[in-house]
């Protein structure tokens, strides 16, 4: 049996437990609203992994949601996952998977579950094309933090509370194995920042249907100021609840 925090939620209450995942043998029963934060890492570490779970967890209270954090990738089997609402993939690096734990990862989104993944999500498993399909592109390089403008490709939940541009201070990825299917919400305008190396469409944040289920991501989110940046954790919960199918 794993066990792992549970931050139990309300909006006037933030509470800590331990809470024990049943195993892959047991039948964890079905938690409306509860999500999960994975931010495992087998290569660089951000520092501000810490300052996502506590702005995560803010958004989780004032949406009367329970939040459940880990590292420990076996929580990640069929019979755990039933009893997510949404799962959320904070900075992870490397590959954090094992093969049963791809497998429960698959059978999650193809049961309808809902992934968001943040920023160095796109830095992760390289050996997984499956991966690669649901997050819609690989981290490839990025330049020095420095601010850019953001380009608002489409009015969506997690775009709505933006105007047509945003100037925002982060580290910009550029990606490769961009998927044709991504729908894209906001595209960095390369001329605003040094080393933008997409040209003139530079997806920054996406979403899709894919395989069942739904997939939000931002490229968005590296350094710990962005976790106090009330567009940012807009942005964020949005998709979080795009995701949840709220």
């Amino acid at each position: 049996m794993k066990t792992i925090l549970l931050w139990a939620m309300s909006p006037l209450l933030l509470l800590t437990a331990f809470f024990a995942l049943p195993d892959q043998s047991g039948s964890p029963a079905k938690t409306e609203n509860t999500i999960l934060v994975f931010s495992a890492t087998r290569g660089f570490r951000h520092a501000s992994i810490p300052d996502g779970i506590k702005a995560i967890g803010t958004i989780a209270a004032k949406n009367n949601w329970k939040m459940v954090t880990t590292e420990d990738s076996s929580v990640f089997n069929t019979n755990n996952l039933k009893q997510f609402s949404a799962i959320i993939l904070l900075n992870n690096t490397g590959n954090v998977f094992g093969p049963n734990e791809e497998a429960a990862l698959q059978q999650y989104v193809r049961s309808g579950g809902g992934i968001i993944g943040i920023h160095a999500a796109a830095d992760c498993e390289y050996d997984w094309p499956w991966y690669n399909q649901l997050i819609g592109g690989y981290f490839e390089s990025h330049p020095a933090i420095q601010s850019a403008t953001l380009i608002v490709k489409e009015k969506h939940p997690a775009t709505a509370h933006l105007g047509s541009s945003w100037i925002h201070k982060d580290e910009w990825y550029n990606y490769k194995s961009v998927s044709p299917a991504i729908k894209v919400l906001l595209e960095l305008d390369e001329k605003s920042y040094e080393g933008g190396k997409m040209g003139t469409s530079h997806p920054i944040a996406w979403y899709q249907e894919f395989d069942g289920g739904r997939l939000f991501y931002t490229g968005l989110g590296h350094t710990s100021e962005a976790y106090q940046d009330e567009k940012f954790l807009m942005h964020v919960a949005e998709g979080i609840r795009w995701a949840m199918r709220k």
